[in-house]
C-alpha cells in the first residue's frame, strides 16, 4: 500500500502498514504495525492504530505462565515468569541480564505476594521500570483470585504504556504531614484509602510508610495528588 501524507504544523498522518518505533516519555519502545498518527513534536509522540501489533522491547517480569499467555494475547512481548514469591537467584541472574541487554518492566499481580515480588526485583536489580494493574481489573469473571492474568488485553497494553521508571532522586514534592493531614496515614480508613489512591495514580498499593516513598520516586506531583484525591471522595459520595 502507498504513502499518503498530509502535513500540518502540528500533525503528520500516515496511512499504510509499515513498522515504525515510538518511543514514549519514559522512554518505553513500543513498535506499532498499522496507522500511524504522531505529533512532530518529540517530546509528545502518540499512535493509534487498526489491527495492528505491539510490540515491547523490555522484557517483562510477571509471576507465572498464565500472566505469560495474557500478556502474548495483547502484545507481542518476551517475559520471565518468577514462579512464586520466592525470587530464586537464578532467576534474578536472568532478570540482570535482561536488563543489560533490553530493558526490564516488572508488572505483578496487585496484592501483598505481587508487591512482595517488586520489592525483591527492584532492589536486586536497580533500574527496572514498574507497570501496576488496577484490583478491579485483575479480578476474574467468575470465581476467585486476582491477578494480571485475568486483565483484559486493552487493560494490559495500557498498564505496558504508563509503566514508569522509579527515580529514588526525584526531590519531595509531598511531605508526610501532608499525607497525615489527608488521610491516609494514621486513621482507621487510611488503607483504604491508600488503596483507592494507588490505583488511581498507577503505583500499587503501598503502607503508610511507604507511600511516601512511592510518591516521590513515581515523581508525583501536588496538582496531581490533590486530583486524585477529590475523585476519590466524590467517588465515594456518589456511591
Amino acid at each position: 500500500m502507498g504513502k499518503k501524507n498530509h502535513q500540518s504544523e502540528d500533525i503528520e498522518l500516515r496511512a499504510g502498514y509499515f513498522p515504525a518505533f515510538f518511543y514514549f516519555l519514559d522512554k518505553t519502545v513500543i513498535m506499532i504495525l498499522g496507522l500511524h498518527v504522531f505529533r512532530r513534536n518529540e517530546k509528545q509522540k502518540c499512535f493509534n492504530f487498526f489491527g495492528g501489533i505491539m510490540k515491547i522491547k523490555e522484557i517483562i517480569v510477571v509471576e507465572g505462565k498464565d500472566d505469560t499467555v495474557a500478556i502474548q494475547r495483547a502484545v507481542d512481548a518476551d517475559t520471565i515468569e518468577t514462579n512464586g514469591s520466592a525470587v530464586s537467584p537464578a532467576t534474578i541472574e536472568k532478570i540482570k541480564h535482561a536488563q543489560e541487554k533490553r530493558g526490564v518492566i516488572i508488572f505483578t499481580d496487585p496484592d501483598y505476594p505481587g508487591e512482595r515480588i517488586r520489592k525483591i526485583v527492584a532492589e536486586a536489580v536497580p533500574g527496572c521500570k514498574h507497570a501496576f494493574v488496577h484490583k478491579k481489573d485483575a479480578l476474574p469473571k467468575s470465581g476467585r483470585g486476582i491477578g494480571v492474568e485475568h486483565a483484559a488485553p486493552e487493560v494490559i497494553r495500557e498498564c505496558l504504556k504508563e509503566a514508569h521508571l522509579l527515580d529514588d532522586e526525584q526531590e519531595e514534592v509531598i511531605s508526610k504531614e501532608d499525607l497525615i493531614d489527608a488521610g491516609l496515614i494514621g486513621s482507621p480508613q487510611s488503607k483504604d484509602l491508600r488503596i483507592a489512591l494507588g490505583e488511581k495514580l498507577r503505583i500499587g498499593y503501598t503502607n503508610g510508610k511507604q507511600l511516601h516513598k512511592r510518591l516521590r520516586m513515581f515523581n508525583i506531583q501536588r496538582e496531581e495528588f490533590k486530583k486524585a484525591l477529590m475523585e476519590i471522595i466524590q467517588e465515594e459520595e456518589n456511591a
